[in-house]
C-alpha cells in the first residue's frame, strides 16, 4: 500500500492539475511533498517505535496513512492536497521498516530469509504495477481514486495487527523505562532531510547551482546534516544512532542499498522514458516492458531466500553485482533507436535479473555483530538510505540525460556542414524527396537530436555499469555470516 502510492500518482498529475486549476509544475508537489515527509520518519522510525510501543506506533501509521489517503480523495484544492499528502507520507514512513521489524522477531532465523522474500515480492512488484494502475483508475473512474482504493485496504490491515501482532519483551521494558525526546536532534533532522529532499526533486527543473533557491537548500541542507551526525554522536538516546556506523559491515550495505535503489529506480525511469520519447510507444506498450522485468524479480527472491540458507550472504551479493553491472553493460551496448520491442524487453529482464540477489542478503549483512535491540533504528536507516538512493538516482539521470544530450547534439551538429561529403549527398537526396532544402534541413536535425538523446542515454548506462563495479569491489572486505543464521530485516523496494 505504501510503496504502490508513492508511484501510483505520477501519471495522474496532468489530471490533478487539471481538476484542481493548478499548473503541471505545481502539481509535483503532489509527489515532493510525500517524498519529503517519508525521508523525514524513515530514519527515526526506530525510535518512534521505543517511545510509542512498536504495535502502537505501527497501528497509528496504518491508521493515519488510511485516513488521510481519504482525505487527498476528498481534497478540494491543490494546498489541501498537498498538505494530506504530507501527513500520508509521514505516516507511511513507519510502515516498511516496522513490517520488517516485526518479521524479523516473529520468524526464527532459518525462516527469515525466505519470510523476507516473500514480503519483497509485494514491495518489488508495487513499483511495476503501480503507474499502470494509476493510468486506468484514472482514465477509466478519477484520480480520486488511486487514493480511495486505500481504504479497505488499511482498515483490513488494522484489524489484522491488532489481532496477531504482538510487542516482543525487550521492547516492553525499553518503553517501561521511558525514553527522552531529543528535540534538537529532531529539529536539525527535520529541516536538514527536507531540504534535501526538495533540492534533489527540484534541482534540474532550477538549473541546480544557477538558483539561488537551490543553493541556499544545499546550504540548509548541509549545514544541519553535519550538526545532526556531530550533536546524535554524544547524546544517550538519541533520535538516529549513527554509532550504528562504527560497524562495518552496516556503514557498507548502506552504501550498497543507496547504490541499488539508485541504479535500480535510474533503470526504472530511463527504459520507459526512452521508450515513449524516442521510440514513439505508448505508455501501457512501455509498461508492458517493464511488467517482464518486475516478474523476474518476483520469481528470483523466493530462490534467493532459499540460497540464503546455503550460502554466505556475501556471496550472494558479489554474484547480484555481477548480474547487475553486467546487465548495464549489455543495455549501454544494445540501446539504439533502431531497438525491438522483444530486444527492449529482453534488456528489462537482465536489469532485474540481479535485484533479487542484493536486496535480501545485503540487509543480512548488515545484521552481523548487530544486537536485537537495535533491530528497529537499523531498518529504518536501511530503508531511508535506500529512498535517498532512488532519489539521488532520478535527479542524477535526469541532469545526466539532459548535459549529455546537449554535449552529443554540438559535436553531431558540427559534422553536419557542406565540407562533409556524406551529410551533403543526404541533403541533396532528401531535397529531391521533399522538394525543399529548409525542410530536408529540418528532418535532418531532428534526426540529430534523437541521435544526441539515444547517446545521452548510452552514457548514463556506462555510469550505472560504473557504479555496480565499485560496489562489486566492497564485496570483498564484507564479513561472513552463517548461512542460515538469518539477519534482520529487509529494505526492500
Amino acid at each position: 500500500m505504501e510503496v504502490l502510492d508513492s508511484d501510483i500518482a505520477n501519471v495522474a498529475l496532468p489530471h490533478l492539475a487539471g481538476s484542481l486549476g493548478a499548473s503541471n509544475n505545481e502539481s509535483t508537489w503532489v509527489l515532493t511533498s510525500y517524498l519529503v515527509s517519508n525521508a523525514i520518519v524513515l530514519p527515526i522510525s526506530g525510535w518512534l517505535a521505543d517511545t510509542f510501543g512498536r504495535k502502537r506506533f505501527f497501528m497509528l501509521c496504518i491508521f493515519f496513512f488510511t485516513m488521510s489517503s481519504l482525505l487527498c480523495g476528498f481534497a478540494p484544492t491543490l494546498g489541501f492536497l498537498i498538505f494530506f499528502r504530507v501527513l500520508q507520507g509521514a505516516a507511511g514512513g513507519g510502515l516498511q521498516p516496522l513490517s520488517q521489524a516485526i518479521l524479523a522477531d516473529t520468524f526464527p532465523p532459518a525462516l527469515r530469509g525466505m519470510a523476507f522474500a516473500l514480503y519483497g515480492i509485494t514491495v518489488v512488484f508495487a513499483p511495476t504495477v503501480g503507474p499502470i494502475l494509476g493510468g486506468w483508475i484514472t482514465d477509466s473512474y478519477s484520480w480520486r481514486w488511486i487514493f480511495f482504493i486505500n481504504l479497505p485496504v488499511g482498515m483490513l490491515a488494522l484489524f489484522l495487527v491488532r489481532q496477531m501482532v504482538e510487542d516482543p519483551p525487550y521492547l516492553s521494558s525499553r518503553k517501561a523505562a521511558g525514553v527522552r525526546i531529543d528535540y534538537v536532534g529532531l529539529g536539525l533532522l527535520t529541516v536538514g532531510i527536507g531540504a534535501l529532499q526538495i533540492l534533489l526533486d527540484k534541482g534540474q527543473e532550477d538549473d541546480w547551482l544557477g538558483s539561488h533557491f537551490i543553493v541556499s537548500l544545499a546550504v540548509v541542507a548541509t549545514v544541519c546534516l553535519i550538526a545532526l551526525i556531530i550533536w546524535e554522536w554524544f547524546q544517550k538516546h538519541p533520535v538516529i544512532d549513527v554509532r550504528l556506523f562504527k560497524n562495518f559491515n552496516f556503514a557498507t550495505a548502506n552504501l550498497m542499498l543507496f547504490s541499488v535503489g539508485m541504479i535500480y529506480f535510474s533503470s526504472l525511469v530511463m527504459m520507459p522514458q526512452f521508450l515513449q520519447t524516442l521510440l514513439g510507444y505508448k505508455a501501457q506498450t512501455a509498461g508492458q516492458v517493464l511488467g517482464l522485468g518486475g516478474l523476474v524479480t518476483l520469481v528470483t527472491l523466493p530462490l534467493v531466500g532459499w540460497l540464503t540458507t546455503k550460502f554466505q550472504a556475501r556471496r550472494i551479493v558479489t554474484f547480484g553485482w555481477l548480474i547487475l553491472g553486467f546487465s548495464m553493460v549489455i543495455t549501454a551496448l544494445q540501446i539504439n533507436l533502431g531497438i525491438s520491442y522483444p530486444s527492449a524487453r529482453i534488456l528489462r529482464v537482465f536489469q532485474n535479473a540481479g535485484l533479487g540477489f542484493l536486496f535480501i542478503p545485503i540487509n543480512l549483512v548488515a545484521y552481523i555483530g548487530i544486537s536485537p535491540e537495535e533491530s528497529g533504528s537499523v531498518s529504518g536507516l536501511l530503508n531511508f538510505w535506500r529512498n535517498l538512493g532512488s532519489s539521488v538516482g532520478t535527479s542524477m539521470v535526469t541532469t545526466l540525460l539532459e548535459r549529455r544530450a546537449q554535449f552529443h547534439e554540438v559535436h553531431l551538429v558540427a559534422r553536419l556542414s557542406a565540407f562533409n561529403p556524406s551529410f551533403q549527398r543526404m541533403l541533396d537526396g532528401l531535397s529531391a524527396r521533399l522538394g525543399s532544402d529548409s525542410r530536408a534541413l529540418g528532418v535532418l536535425y531532428r534526426s540529430v537530436l534523437a541521435q544526441a538523446q539515444a547517446l545521452a542515454y548510452v552514457d548514463t548506462f556506462w555510469l550505472l555499469a560504473a557504479s555496480s563495479v565499485v560496489m562489486l569491489l566492497l564485496c570483498v572486505v564484507l564479513r561472513p555470516n552463517e548461512p542460515g543464521a538469518g539477519g534482520g530485516e529487509v529494505a526492500i523496494g
